[in-house]
């Protein structure tokens, strides 16, 4: 029976960033949905202030629909998806990113719901937490100066995270690029940051919110390596791999590597969509 390839999202993102990928699927016979999360795509906040003429000191202080939002609840909504998404027959879940904590911990919860799981340079926590690993070295490259320079407002009195996308500073962008988007033109990077919302949730989760072996490591796993990502460095992938063999070692990853950065996947999504493909013939 034909698969269905659920898609989620990474920060700041939301389903419309999978509609190419998703005309590629379709043109080679594919079913897929992909889930706006909470807080995303028609749900999230543009605030007038967000418009041109910015108001940056308005953008710093205006309510976001996001605040509050955990990963507990982005999770209650992928797996509202899986349900019904498996009255269809099997399910690839498929995730990007930050998207990729959102998947494991419906993995956590629902393994039943799920026939294969598909991590795109996603994170998968295994021996850390979320927001530890970004001290660790396979990180020391990632450059933060972009989204630390468009940061808007104090996350602790907004409760979410606030980056200002529509900046205009050369500097700014080019930092953009260069993490997001590097081996695309600067008209692709321009289309794509305007499809990025300003909002994003504060929770990452806890050691709770970890793969468990149990649950999750029942699931046969794939890793899609992006081997040009300065966002998740290919070091930190590879340690994704290999912490999630290590604990469930009779069911590895099956890896794959596209020449890609953070973004350039769903930019090109041909080559994805043809892996993905053969996926669903497994």
């Amino acid at each position: 029976m034909q698969p269905t390839f659920v898609l989620v999202h990474g920060s700041f993102a939301n389903s419309f960033s999978f509609a190419p990928l998703q005309a590629e699927l379709g043109l080679l016979g594919h079913r897929s949905v992909a889930v706006d999360l909470p807080g995303h795509g028609f749900a999230a906040t543009f605030p007038r202030a967000y418009q041109a003429p910015q108001d940056l000191e308005g953008l710093a202080t205006t309510p976001g629909a996001i605040k509050g939002v955990t990963l507990a609840d982005t999770a209650a909504h992928l797996i509202g998806t899986l349900e019904r998404a498996k009255r269809n027959g099997p399910v690839i879940l498929v995730a990007h990113s930050r998207g990729g904590m959102t998947a494991t911990v419906a993995a956590n919860q629902r393994p039943d719901l799920i026939d294969r799981i598909v991590y795109v340079s996603a994170w998968c926590p295994v021996d850390l937490d979320v927001s530890a690993y970004y001290a660790e070295p396979e990180m020391a490259t990632v450059d933060s100066t972009g989204i630390a320079s468009a940061m808007v407002g104090n996350p602790a009195e907004l409760g979410l995270l606030r980056a200002n996308f529509r900046t205009a500073e050369p500097g700014v962008l080019a930092a953009f690029k260069a993490a997001f988007l590097a081996d695309g033109t600067d008209e692709e990077f321009m289309v794509f940051l305007n499809t990025f919302q300003p909002d994003e949730s504060l929770d990452v989760g806890t050691c709770d919110d970890r793969a468990q072996a149990d649950t999750w490591g029942r699931i046969p796993k794939v890793y899609v390596r992006l081997t040009e990502d300065t966002s998740v460095p290919l070091a930190m992938q590879d340690r994704m791999i290999r912490e999630g063999d290590a604990l469930t070692p009779e069911n590895p990853y099956d890896v794959r590597t596209l020449t890609s950065s953070h973004l350039k996947w769903l930019v090109d999504p041909a080559p994805a969509a043809r892996l993905l493909g053969e996926l669903a013939e497994l």
